[in-house]
């Protein structure tokens, strides 16, 4: 049958959006608009330069620039709508783009949680193994890292939306978000949701808990790594590679548990909207600047590609 039949005619929903007053919307227009600009041209600033700068063509910012092209999409999946809606004086979304976009945001957002652990498991190889890091950290085993990533998310991403689209939506269509999300679109379907609830709590919930445990393991093996260096100077070195990862781990988790974990309260669905701008839209804008202020080598690489492309333009 197909997905069309089951929503009983309910062609759209509505998004709410982060404030219903439309005094608010010019004011949040103009911020989403520059975050997403910060946001895209950052992140391809990062891409480019891990790109152009031969030194940089390790595995540590290999696995950085795959972060920044996800969070760039990331990013992609969820703020051009909402200001298309503001502008447009409208809250609409369709059924096929609704469910496009949480097939998207759901693969994105595990992508973002597997690259972090691959990034603190590249940390622990070099840090724990030095000598043995170009061996184990080989091309070929950082692009499989990656592609294993994809596939991985992709078939959750897809499971949760295939079961969505066999789900009867009757009467009410609206959404209190800026976006279609999982748990409030769930939350809307008058048809039994048990195998949704299944995937959410027995694959993303394992997933939640084996990736942070396995980030945790990692640095924890770090730090033991780093505690018997004798010099002070080799220890600040050795935290200095993972302290920029560690930021970006606390952001994007930080945003993350405030969804997922904390009591609900009596403004629940605005706590929801917070934390999801958190680390939809904040956590993308501010990972260049964690990764490119933060990071020498980085900040020589941007440097030269600024340089370069001042000299080229006219």
């Amino acid at each position: 049958m197909k997905a069309g039949n089951h929503t009983f005619g309910v062609s759209e929903f509505l998004l709410l959006g982060l404030s219903e007053q439309q005094e608010q919307q010019p004011l949040l227009f103009g911020i989403f608009l520059a975050m997403y600009l910060i946001t895209v041209v950052g992140n391809i600033v990062i891409s480019l330069a891990i790109g152009s700068g031969p030194q940089l063509h390790t595995p540590m910012y290999f696995f950085l620039a795959n972060f920044s092209l996800t969070d760039l999409a990331l990013s992609s999946t969820t703020v051009p709508k909402m200001l298309v809606n503001i502008q447009a004086h409208r809250r609409t979304i369709t059924y096929t783009g609704c469910l496009s976009q949480i097939y998207f945001f759901l693969w994105l957002v595990g992508l973002d949680v597997f690259l972090l652990a691959v990034m603190a498991y590249d940390r622990f190889v070099a840090i724990c193994h030095p000598l043995h890091y170009n061996l184990v950290m080989s091309p070929r085993y950082c692009v499989l890292l990656v592609v294993m990533s994809l596939i991985l998310t992709h078939s959750y991403s897809l499971t949760h939306t295939i079961l969505l689209a066999q789900l009867s939506f009757c009467t009410d269509n609206t959404i209190p978000h800026f976006f279609c999300e999982l748990l409030p679109l769930l939350k809307l379907s008058c048809s039994d949701t048990y195998a949704n609830q299944c995937v959410l709590t027995y694959w993303g919930g394992g997933l939640t808990i084996l990736i942070p445990l396995l980030i945790i393991i990692s640095y924890a093996r770090i730090v033991a790594a780093i505690v018997r260096i004798p010099s002070a100077r080799g220890k600040w070195k050795a935290f200095s590679t993972c302290s920029s990862h560690l930021l970006a781990i606390c952001l994007f988790y930080a945003s993350a548990i405030g969804v997922y974990f904390l009591p609900s309260s009596a403004d629940a669905a605005s706590k929801d909207r917070f934390a999801a701008v958190m680390y939809a839209v904040v956590t993308p804008m501010l990972n260049p600047f964690i990764y490119g202020l933060r990071n020498r080598d980085m900040k020589r690489a941007l440097g030269r590609l600024l340089s370069r492309r001042a000299l080229q333009s006219p």
